[in-house]
């Protein structure tokens, strides 16, 4: 008799007991997907130790304007030794032009070029290949053509990150902020992403990274056979490399604010549409392991919201709607806190459940358009 009231379970008992499990799902997927990142001291080389050469790789397609803007930021890195290598990928632009003028300035930059093939359509994965067989250096570090780094200390910051036994480096890949809501909800989606991979990694369990601020080593890329297990996939170069070859004793984590890439986000609601569409299309051939622990994230946050809607249905669960929506906001404010200001994304606390909400709303969507979105090139 520890619960005589147990004898009348109705359906405002029912209603609350899956309000609070859904509220008890949010809290651990926090706990597991947020946790990691705001505790994060991250393993890395000692200022004292030799820097080892690197070298910085960049994909180009038509993309003259990024370069012209962007690339001199790359190039005036402060780091002792390194090379940047540019693959000029079939651009019918000024792209070439842009990228020997500035090898006249800078003689530690290379131009790879691939020449259209009326027979042979290739992906972005050729491109990075060609670009790595182009490298001198064991450790490769990459980033996208429309993409600039925090500071001149990225590079080094991304380095330092090789420490012992370390052969994958994962870095936070940011979009510049900008006027209008899409931009924050563009922005805001990029940041959760991120802090939930690299969460993962923090707890030894990677299957991720961006290829706008990540690097592993040569010697890793060849003992995996490159892209070889899913060279037929279009996108991937990145997130499925990474959910291939990094493992709990080979990855580290680098989210110093010097060591942030930024990037311009896409101006309307359809271009991000097409973007994500492309992006998703890799989700499947991730591992079990790594399904389940996405899975479980997006299934608590709805999960939760759907026992909220659940709760108007009687009366008395109704007015614990709003108390139950308080809490949530407050421990996801908690939890985020820390890690907007290390990302220097302060502004997106704020607007955090409201952004999230959309999102919910507009994932089935984005997962509705990558069935019929069947790119046949590669784009940023």
């Amino acid at each position: 008799m520890f619960f005589p009231e147990f004898k009348e379970f109705g359906l405002s008992e029912l209603l609350t007991v899956l309000a609070a499990l859904g509220f008890v799902f949010i809290v651990i997927n926090y706990i597991i997907n947020c946790l990691p990142v705001g505790l994060l001291k991250t393993t890395r080389l000692a200022s004292s130790e030799k820097l080892e050469p690197v070298s910085l790789i960049i994909c180009a397609k038509n993309e003259d304007d990024n370069l012209t803007e962007f690339l001199p930021k790359i190039l005036t890195q402060d780091y002792p030794d390194f090379e940047v290598i540019v693959v000029n990928d079939c651009s019918w632009d000024n792209t070439e032009n842009v990228i020997d003028e500035f090898a006249k300035i800078f003689p530690n930059l290379k131009k790879v070029s691939i020449k259209e093939d009326g027979y042979y359509k290739h992906g972005k994965k050729f491109a990075v290949l060609v670009g790595i067989k182009a490298t001198k250096n064991n450790l490769l570090v990459f980033t996208d053509a429309d993409c600039y780094p925090s500071s001149n200390q990225w590079l080094k910051e991304m380095a330092m990150g090789f420490a012992v036994n370390k052969e994958v480096v994962l870095g936070y890949g940011a979009y510049e902020k900008q006027k209008g809501f899409l931009n924050k909800l563009i922005r805001f989606d990029a940041f959760m992403i991120a802090v939930n991979y690299l969460s993962g990694a923090i707890k030894g369990k990677p299957y991720m990274g961006v290829g706008r601020n990540m690097a592993y080593t040569k010697e890793l890329f060849y003992a995996q056979k490159g892209f070889s297990k899913h060279y037929h996939i279009n996108s991937g170069d990145d997130d499925l490399f990474v959910n291939q070859a990094a493992n709990a004793k080979n990855v580290n984590v680098c989210v110093d604010s010097n060591a942030i890439t930024y990037s311009v986000a896409k101006k309307t609601f359809r271009e991000w549409r097409l973007q994500k569409a492309r992006h998703l299309s890799t989700a499947p051939l991730y591992s079990s392991s790594s399904k389940t622990k996405i899975g479980f994230s997006y299934f608590s946050q709805y999960y939760f919201y759907i026992s909220l809607i659940a709760l108007a249905f009687t009366f008395k669960t109704l007015l614990l709607i709003p108390i139950i929506l308080l809490l949530k906001m407050i421990f996801q404010w908690i939890f985020l806190n820390k890690i907007t200001k290390k990302l220097n994304e302060n502004d997106l606390l704020l607007g955090s459940v409201i952004y999230e909400l959309i999102l919910l709303f507009i994932y089935p969507i984005f997962h509705i358009a990558k069935r019929f979105n069947k790119p046949n090139k590669w784009t940023n």
